[in-house]
């Protein structure tokens, strides 16, 4: 059991205005309303508009944290962001969310591990209040996975949408929302889930090197359902909880038959699961946040619940966080 002195307390998301369905997606690709829906479970998902980017998806999602409830950033310390499409490869994408809310002192980074990314930015939070080096941090996954698609890919084009999701993690000497903890990364199969950068080659093996997100899907997936169960096995026995004690297991909205495979071997009720993979898609690092808040908007998800967040995918990387939920219900 981790000693934390950290607690979440606030949430906000963003979401752009544009939708693309499945039935836009038939006049782009050979495709279907039903193949998707029975490969994928997704229905919709969420584009950024031409001149949007990951930076106001951020600044977007913070100000609905900040509205909803009420707090102040300016003692923010520390701004890290997860993202896999910032704005540029530098100035980050935190740097620009300071500048925007023009946070007085604070530090800023962005992180980068993919669909694992929200949860390693919390991850990281815990261990800097805990350590006692910072007091408040803001914590944000976002994409615009919408520009890094080929959309003349069948494979991939129907998979990814953008988003945004914000959270604000607080120094508290007696009520630590972090309970266990499950990192881990198999690099040996980063092949299968890349963008080539300055580099055309990995481990030897010559990348595409079109601008566009490329995926071993297939490859993929064994990973997934083989290393998550396990690490949710690992989670809850380092808490010394068994399956049915979890309220809620928020895993990277991939695909909804990746997750009932996980479910079914990590016997999780898929009930007890939430998703935002129906109506935004593959949202990479923005995927848990977005689920987090599909379960406060219908009064799932409640202060004092505990629930476990998983994310997985590129690097290969994966990590795991149980918590004690202590977001103020509004």
């Amino acid at each position: 059991m981790l000693n934390s002195k950290a607690k979440l307390t606030a949430l906000g998301t963003y979401v752009p205005e544009r939708i693309l369905t499945n039935a836009d997606l038939e006049k782009l690709v050979d495709t279907s309303d039903e193949w998707i829906v029975q490969r994928t479970g997704m229905r919709e998902r969420r584009i950024a508009a031409e001149d949007q980017y990951v930076s106001d998806l951020c600044i977007q999602a913070v100000t609905r944290m900040v509205n909803l409830y009420d707090v102040n950033i300016n003692e923010v310390d520390m701004i890290i962001v997860a993202t896999s499409t910032p704005d540029y490869y530098f100035p980050s994408t935190a740097s620009r969310i300071q500048a925007h809310f023009n946070i007085p002192d604070t530090g800023s980074m962005d992180v980068s591990a993919a669909c694992a990314g929200f949860t390693y930015g919390l991850h990281l939070a815990n261990g800097l209040i805990t350590g006692g080096l910072h007091r408040k941090v803001l914590v944000v996954g976002a994409e615009t996975l919408s520009k890094i698609t080929d959309y003349t890919d069948r494979t991939t084009c129907v998979l990814f949408g953008d988003g945004a999701g914000a959270a604000l993690v607080e120094y508290d000497e007696d009520e630590g929302s972090f309970l266990t903890a499950d990192i881990g990364t198999y690099g040996q199969g980063g092949v299968h889930l890349y963008r080539a950068g300055l580099s055309n080659y990995l481990d030897e093996e010559k990348l595409q090197t079109n601008g566009f997100l490329v995926q071993n899907g297939r490859e993929v997936y064994k990973w997934a359902v083989r290393s998550v169960p396990a690490g949710v096995e690992r989670l809850l026995e380092q808490a010394g909880m068994k399956n049915e004690d979890l309220d809620w297991f928020v895993p990277h909205s991939a695909n909804l038959r990746m997750i009932e495979s996980i479910c079914e071997r990590g016997a999780i009720p898929l009930e007890k699961t939430l998703t935002s993979v129906e109506f935004c898609g593959n949202t990479s690092a923005a995927s848990i946040p977005l689920a987090l808040q599909c379960g406060l908007d219908d009064g799932r998800l409640r202060y004092g619940q505990r629930v476990m967040l998983y994310g997985f995918g590129g690097g290969l990387t994966y990590a795991g966080l149980l918590l004690k939920w202590s977001v103020p219900d509004l």
